[in-house]
């Protein structure tokens, strides 16, 4: 092998271990700085809870701060990122709480720790047969009643049976066509502006409590009901100012 030969090789080789030793270092330094923050003390807390979208909160930022103490033992403030356990605080503890949807907890470059709470969304307020009242939210799961704030949703009540986690597939529950009728109301701009109250008969069959007038929609079974809000907007638009909101004590569109 020539001089020049020799040479080259142990160029080459010194170039690779220079690339090693700089990877290394390189590795070295992240893990260092990696170590470091997680060791770092947070520096404040930030809570942000996300209104529904009529404003409310159904739970606060004192609520989400009194979780998080009881479930670390102790204030979050001035703890060191990796003691706190990010993942099972979103996980484990915020995300199990009824009111809550999702949860994302960090900590910023500045070490100040962000809890961003996104709420479930309550759609209807149920007072069973059995008189237990709770929230359905928009995903048709159960919730319970807040003691910060009453949703503004419409009310159900009468004949509807116990809440179980499998209702949407039962056939013949009354709760699964009341959760669907709700989701109707809600996507007919004129109906959910006019409903304040659901009544569920023992034959299955709703009627409707508008917020105006003192009369009262026989809806009848969940069944053709887009024709029949249809119906509703024309009597409403052209019958009802004629005749005025006084005349009526109910309404029917339970038949074509």
């Amino acid at each position: 092998m020539t001089k020049r030969a020799v040479n080259t090789n142990w160029n080459q080789l010194l170039t690779k271990l220079l690339w090693a030793v700089g990877t290394i270092v390189f590795l070295m330094v992240i893990v260092s700085a990696v170590m470091t923050k997680s060791q770092r003390p947070t520096d404040d807390i930030l809570i942000e809870v996300e209104p529904l979208s009529d404003g409310s909160k159904l739970i606060n930022e004192k609520n989400i701060l009194t979780a998080l103490t009881q479930a670390i033992g102790r204030t979050p403030e001035g703890m060191s990122i990796k003691s706190l356990d990010l993942e099972r605080l979103e996980e484990r503890v915020l995300e199990k709480d009824p009111f809550i949807s999702d949860a994302e907890v960090y900590v910023d470059a500045k070490g100040k720790l962000h809890v961003e709470i996104k709420q479930r969304e309550p759609i209807l307020r149920i007072i069973d047969a059995d008189g237990k009242s709770y929230y359905l939210d928009n995903h048709g799961k159960k919730m319970p009643l807040s003691v910060n704030y009453t949703a503004r949703v419409p009310v159900a009540n009468g004949y509807i049976p116990p809440f179980t986690p499998e209702y949407r597939q039962k056939k013949g529950n009354a709760l699964r066509y009341l959760y669907a009728l709700v989701n109707d109301i809600r996507e007919d701009e004129f109906m959910n502006a006019l409903t304040e109250q659901i009544f569920v008969t023992k034959s299955k069959k709703f009627i409707l409590v508008p917020k105006v007038g003192n009369h009262r929609i026989e809806l009848g079974r969940y069944e053709d009901i887009d024709d029949k809000f249809k119906r509703l907007m024309v009597f409403y638009k052209e019958g009802m100012p004629h005749e005025g909101w006084k005349k009526y004590k109910s309404v029917s569109v339970e038949y074509a």
